[in-house]
């Protein structure tokens, strides 16, 4: 009797992100049977049997074709992935292949791991990164994280903000991806003690894209971070970004003003740099010297002068706006205002007659000109030179696949001032988001136009708390009704947006 007749399955479901197929497993069954019947081949199991995921096991009728193919006995396991066509593909085209070139790697006798010449272009160990690096870029992830460990190294992509396992392979090998990296990067393979930095420049499908290595030793070995700097994805412009309506008018507003600061403010990771990045390009006009200070510099823009920050060599923010200033520069971009001689420059450049754009860490926009002033720079100078403030935070955007709509309860109708039964969306997954239930971000927005009034309440050092009631009376949308507004939009979820922003 054959397993298809018994109807014999195991009591349990099994996930597919909790295994990950062995190479033995997926050499048994070829890439065009497994697709062609809809099945992923998982484990050999310690009695020989061999292990297939499979959507519908008790109807299947190939269970008799794939025994005879293995000459092995047959466990067909039900499915709970949204789609298994597409993890199957994944799964010999990425997976699979790094855990094949893996166990090529192991099985040579040339075992020096490290060794330079063990590690060239054609090198399995080279395919590894390559495969990795090829994957992540199909997913569309912004880091990619190799984490050594006791048995295995761990492979995860951040995607929409979030990390998720990609792949796994033998820690025997991990100290060889990671020698890979580095030569591909210009890093010494040599020192492992020490944190490194580098930097790799290709071109994928006709566009560059900059990946930014960081390596950290720990007391499992090195790990390893690349971010990924895709310049065509990134400068999108304020509207790829999410900026819209009255938000995006202000900006447009306020890039008008021939001289001032306009600051961009949120956590670290809210995109502030992308949108600085998308402001100075609205700016770059022909008859501009816009130069920038930047650590990094993380996308080249054509006719912009830009300054990468070396504190070693006492190159800081405040020392390269010194000489840039002498420059007879237009537009100044600083990536970020971090101490007290920096904004005290940037404020009398904007005086001078310079536009000038930063970033600072605060909260929201009514927090920015304190802040300045906490950094020493004098409240009536502030007044003067600053014209705006954005905040920002970044949500993922739901999949209009498949997002369900619901009814916000009535409590929290009243909490948020909203009609009773307003409509909300959540996360469901579908084949399309990869069962995520988001696909893709987008930039929730506050802005806070600098008029007279304000002005004059800057001057004072007034609260912050004054400085946001006058800047909402006067029609500015804070974060928290931005991003309640997208939410009733269907753009992205109620727990995305309060899980952003510090609602007060």
């Amino acid at each position: 009797m054959t397993l298809s007749e018994s109807g014999a399955l195991p009591p349990s479901r099994v996930a597919l992100a909790r295994l990950h197929p062995s190479p033995e497993a997926l050499r048994l069954i070829s890439f065009e049977t497994a697709a062609r019947l809809c099945v992923l081949p998982l484990t050999i199991a310690a009695d020989g049997h061999l292990r297939v995921m499979a959507e519908e096991p008790r109807r299947l009728p190939c269970a008799d074709e794939l025994q005879t193919l293995t000459r092995r006995r047959v466990e067909l396991i039900p499915s709970t992935v949204p789609d298994l066509a597409a993890e199957i593909r994944r799964a010999y085209q990425f997976s699979g292949r790094i855990a094949c070139l893996s166990a090529d790697y192991l099985h040579d006798e040339r075992n020096d791991e490290a060794a330079p010449e063990r590690l060239d272009d054609a090198s399995p160990v080279s395919q590894i990164v390559e495969s990795m690096i090829a994957q992540a870029i199909g997913e569309r992830a912004s880091d990619i994280h190799i984490e050594p460990g006791e048995k295995e190294s761990r492979v995860r992509f951040r995607i929409d903000g979030r990390l998720v396992d990609a792949v796994r392979f033998p820690a025997a090998i991990h100290r060889a991806v990671t020698a890979r990296v580095k030569i591909m990067a210009g890093m010494d393979i040599a020192e492992s003690r020490l944190p490194q930095d580098g930097r790799i420049l290709r071109d994928v499908d006709g566009r560059k894209v900059d990946f930014r290595i960081s390596t950290l030793p720990s007391v499992r070995g090195e790990k390893t971070v690349l971010r990924l700097l895709d310049r065509e994805r990134a400068l999108r412009g304020l509207e790829g970004l999410g900026c819209e309506g009255a938000e995006l008018a202000r900006i447009k507003n306020l890039l008008k003003i021939p001289n001032g600061i306009i600051l961009n403010t949120g956590p670290t990771g809210s995109g502030k740099t992308t949108t600085l990045y998308a402001m100075l390009e609205r700016l770059n006009l022909a008859e501009f010297n816009a130069v920038t200070v930047e650590d990094p510099v993380e996308y080249d823009i054509p006719g912009v002068t830009q300054v990468q920050v070396n504190e070693r060599s006492g190159l800081s923010f405040a020392a390269a706006l010194r000489s840039i200033l002498r420059q007879d520069p237009d537009i100044v971009m600083l990536g970020e205002i971090r101490d007290g001689e920096t904004a005290l420059l940037a404020v009398r450049a904007a005086l001078t007659g310079h536009v000038v754009l930063s970033t600072l860490h605060t909260n929201d926009a009514a927090s920015a000109a304190l802040r300045l002033i906490d950094m020493g720079a004098p409240a009536f100078l502030v007044a003067s030179a600053l014209r705006g403030v954005m905040a920002q935070r970044l949500v993922r955007k739901l999949c209009p696949h498949c997002r369900q709509p619901y009814a916000l309860p009535e409590r929290e109708c009243e909490r948020l001032e909203l009609p009773r039964g307003s409509v909300f969306y959540r996360p469901v997954g579908c084949p399309r988001c990869d069962g995520r239930g988001y696909a893709g971000r987008t930039a929730i927005f506050e802005v806070l136009a600098v008029d007279e009034e304000i002005s004059a309440l800057i001057a004072r050092e007034e609260s912050v708390s004054a400085l946001r009631k006058a800047a909402v009376r006067k029609g500015m949308r804070t974060l928290e009704r931005g991003g309640i507004a997208k939410a009733l939009a269907g753009v992205t979820s109620y727990e995305e947006v309060f899980g952003a922003i510090d609602v007060r």
